[in-house]
């Protein structure tokens, strides 16, 4: 298995299906979305205009075991209006959720720069082989190397583990409004 930067302009699509796999089963995705969008297409465009570095992990026959998004410290995203109907079609009438959501995360997040791990996910046939912790200790590696700490936010209480044996420490949970429970993380320098 390779970890490496992905091309958003050439794997945007593999990427997005990927987290789509990854994420069939999350509760906030299946909070937000509801019956029939598209996660792919959100996850694409996620990748494509929302996040600036895209890790994959690229197993021996060319497909996409796992994927991470990343924004470095101080990053805001920009929404062109690529991003903007690349939402209004995966999610339909359900882009007020997006809205709230993007509102309730950016309430919590810390004030101090941090790296942030926006999304991590795993095919679910390569699940509880390494994947993410590849993925993950080669973003910690960078996170370490410019002595930064970071955050992010897990979706499953059943990660939370996982994330701790990585350094991170829950810094509060909290519920969307008619949804499920986000934890809030933090890892700070080593």
């Amino acid at each position: 298995m390779e970890i490496r930067g992905a091309d958003v302009t050439r794997e945007a699509e593999a990427v997005g299906v990927a987290l789509a796999r990854a994420f069939r089963d999350d509760p906030v995705i299946n909070w937000l979305l509801g019956e029939g969008k598209d996660a792919a297409l959100m996850f694409t465009t996620l990748a494509r205009y929302t996040h600036e570095l895209t890790e994959v992990a690229v197993d021996e026959d060319g497909s996409l075991a796992g994927v991470a998004l990343w924004d470095p410290p101080r990053h805001q995203p920009d929404y062109p209006e690529g991003a903007i109907a690349g939402f209004m079609a995966a999610m339909g009438n359900r882009v007020s959720y997006g809205m709230l959501l993007d509102e309730e995360l950016g309430k919590r997040r810390p004030e101090q720069p941090f790296w942030y791990l926006a999304q991590l996910g795993t095919v679910p046939e390569r699940q509880g082989a390494g994947v993410g912790g590849a993925l993950l200790r080669t973003g910690l590696a960078r996170c370490d190397a410019e002595r930064m700490p970071t955050y992010l936010e897990s979706s499953k209480e059943s990660n939370v583990p996982f994330y701790e044996k990585h350094g991170f420490a829950v810094t509060s949970r909290f519920e969307l409004p008619g949804g499920p429970p986000i934890w809030t993380m933090w890892r700070p320098v080593p």
